[in-house]
C-alpha cells in the first residue's frame, strides 16, 4: 500500500478539515508514492521516537503533535529540527501528523472514556456538533482530593497538580487534553466543578479557583499519550496487512 492510500483512509476518519486554522497536520515529510509496509506511532517526533521508528523498520511515522509549526528557513545539522528532518529524508521515512483534527475526532472521546464521564457535551465547539474537550458527569460524587487520585490512576501517570479545596465536592467534570488553560472559561460557563487538563500556569490556576472551579493539571503528555496505544489498535484494524509499532511510554519529567 502506498503512502497516499494510507493517508486517504486516515483522512476519512480524522479529516484535516477539523484541524484548527493555526495547526499543521497531514504529510509533513516524505513521498506520497512511498510503499508502506510498517507504521510507527508516537506522540512526538523526537530523536528518540524517530530512532525507535527506524529500528522497527518503519516506512511511515504517525504522531499527534506536528514537529513543524513555524516556517523552516534552513535544514541543516546545526538545528535540532533540521537534524530530525535530515534523518527522516535520508531514511526515506514518511512523517504524518494528526493534531487538532484528532483532538476533535478522537482525543476528547478518549479522555471522556478514561474518566468514565456520562451525559457528555462538547466543551468548545469548533464545527457543528464537534469540538475540543468534553464536559460530563461522574457516576456519583467524590471530594477533590479523591478525584485527583482518580485522575492520576485513570491516566496512569505518576502525579497531578491539584488547585482548589481538597474537600470540595466534585460531580460535573470538564476535560481538555494537552494545554487547556484557555478552556477554563468555557468549563465555568458549563457548570463544571473541576477541569482536567495540562500546562496550567500559576495565575490561571488560582484565578480559576477564585471563580469557583477547581483545576487538576495532569500534564500535557499525561492527558495525551493514550494516542499511541489507541492509534495502534485503530491502525491494526484499518490496515491488517501492515505491521504497526509504537513508541515506548516515557513521561518527560520526574518529580524529585
Amino acid at each position: 500500500m502506498i503512502c497516499k492510500e494510507v493517508m486517504r483512509k486516515l483522512e476519512e476518519r480524522w479529516n484535516p478539515s477539523y484541524a484548527l486554522e493555526w495547526d499543521n497536520v497531514g504529510l509533513l515529510v516524505g513521498r506520497e508514492e512511498k510503499e508502506i509496509k510498517k507504521i510507527f506511532t508516537a506522540l512526538d517526533a523526537t530523536e528518540e521516537t524517530i530512532a525507535q521508528a527506524l529500528e522497527f523498520g518503519s516506512d511511515l511515522l504517525i504522531t499527534h503533535h506536528p514537529m513543524i509549526f513555524s516556517p523552516v528557513k534552513k535544514v541543516t545539522s546545526a538545528d535540532f529540527i533540521g537534524r530530525r528532518l535530515i534523518t527522516m529524508i535520508q531514511a526515506d521515512l514518511c512523517y504524518y501528523a494528526m493534531h487538532t483534527n484528532f483532538d476533535v475526532k478522537g482525543m476528547a472521546q478518549l479522555n471522556q472514556e478514561c474518566l468514565g464521564l456520562t451525559d457528555c457535551e462538547v466543551l468548545e465547539e469548533t464545527a457543528p456538533g464537534e469540538g475540543i474537550g468534553r464536559v460530563g458527569a461522574l457516576e456519583g460524587t467524590m471530594d477533590l482530593k479523591q478525584f485527583a487520585g482518580k485522575v492520576r490512576n485513570d491516566f496512569e501517570i505518576p502525579d497531578v497538580r491539584m488547585y482548589g479545596d481538597p474537600a470540595a465536592i466534585i460531580h460535573r467534570v470538564a476535560v481538555s487534553s494537552g494545554s487547556g488553560k484557555s478552556m477554563i472559561r468555557g468549563a465555568i460557563e458549563k457548570g463544571a466543578d473541576v477541569i482536567v487538563t495540562g500546562d496550567v500556569d500559576y495565575h490561571s490556576a488560582i484565578d480559576a479557583v477564585a471563580q469557583g472551579i477547581a483545576v487538576i493539571d495532569a500534564g500535557h503528555y499525561g492527558t495525551e499519550y493514550g494516542f499511541i496505544a489507541y492509534m495502534r489498535q485503530e491502525l491494526e484494524t484499518m490496515f491488517p496487512e501492515l505491521a504497526v509499532g509504537t513508541a515506548r511510554v516515557h513521561h518527560p519529567y520526574r518529580v524529585v
